[in-house]
């Protein structure tokens, strides 16, 4: 499968020496903290911001060069600003973006007819934006950036996200999405790559990051009757406690002795091992 993005030893003010790759169609997130350098990644990726060192290579093009091919391929979405003319309806930006990116016709009405069908906005089409709700206004803005089919689309804290899969699985687009909080994304993403302070300290499977960087599992109990949690907490630490559910961390390693000792000693009806949230997990080590 041939590679859409290439970074190597990247540096900017804020990066520092990121390296990977991205395949054609791949789905990859960009997960870390304010300030990490997230959103950074994304400009030099495409085009908006420059590196001062490293090798970038976008669709075998110099993002920075702005080369009018290779801006015809991609798209930048970002919650932060809008292409929409505020006092007009969105189709007028459909035509607009018709014109910029010399789209043919009959492609352009193709193009816009599945995309119309696919965010399901075949009634607001004529309301002038200032009229529209926030999603409704984020739906109008991906339309106007998916009219060219770019090739790859990066996606800046996005406010939609359940279009992602059915559209990169109908046109094999690649998708760079970049997030805080990955809370919303994990069932679409197989891969992400976790910035911190300028640096890249995780890029692999999401399921990676429990066996990597998890060191304690969580025993949901359900109990019978109240209990001492100074007791319990001779087991592990009591995360939370509201009878009749209890909720200890114990470290991964003697997980199974600590649900035997619990089920052993105490009223327990009901235990469960669950693994930390990701989220927490990933707060934990960019923290």
């Amino acid at each position: 499968m041939d590679k859409a993005i290439i970074v190597d030893r990247l540096s900017s003010k804020v990066l520092k020496k990121i390296s990977f790759a991205i395949q054609a169609g791949e789905i990859v997130g960009i997960i870390g903290p304010n300030g990490a350098g997230k959103t950074t990644t994304m400009k030099v990726l495409s085009g908006i911001s420059p590196s001062t060192s490293g090798f970038v290579s976008v669709l075998d093009f110099d993002p920075y060069q702005r080369n009018q091919n290779f801006l015809k391929q991609i798209s930048f979405v970002t919650g932060q600003k809008t292409q929409l003319w505020w006092n007009l309806p969105a189709t007028e930006t459909f035509e607009l973006n018709k014109a910029l990116y010399q789209i043919p016709e009959r492609e352009y009405k193709k193009n816009l007819d599945q995309l119309i069908s696919l965010f399901n906005v075949s009634k607001i089409l004529k309301i002038p934006v200032n009229k529209l709700s926030p999603i409704q206004r984020a739906k109008m803005e991906m339309i106007a950036s998916l009219i060219h089919k770019p090739k790859i689309l990066f996606l800046d804290e996005p406010l939609l996200k359940d279009f992602v899969f059915d559209y990169n699985r109908e046109y094999g687009t690649t998708i760079l999405l970049s997030s805080s909080y990955i809370g919303d994304f994990t069932d679409l993403l197989r891969r992400i790559i976790i910035i911190n302070k300028g640096t890249i300290i995780f890029d692999g499977a999401i399921e990676e990051i429990t066996t990597k960087f998890a060191t304690e599992k969580i025993i949901k109990a359900t109990l019978s009757e109240e209990v001492d949690i100074k007791l319990i907490g001779n087991i592990g630490t009591v995360k939370r406690y509201s009878f009749p559910q209890i909720y200890i961390s114990v470290p991964r390693t003697i997980v199974t002795f600590a649900a035997a000792e619990l089920l052993q000693n105490y009223p327990v009806v009901n235990l469960e091992i669950e693994e930390f949230p990701i989220e927490e997990i990933i707060k934990n080590i960019t923290n």
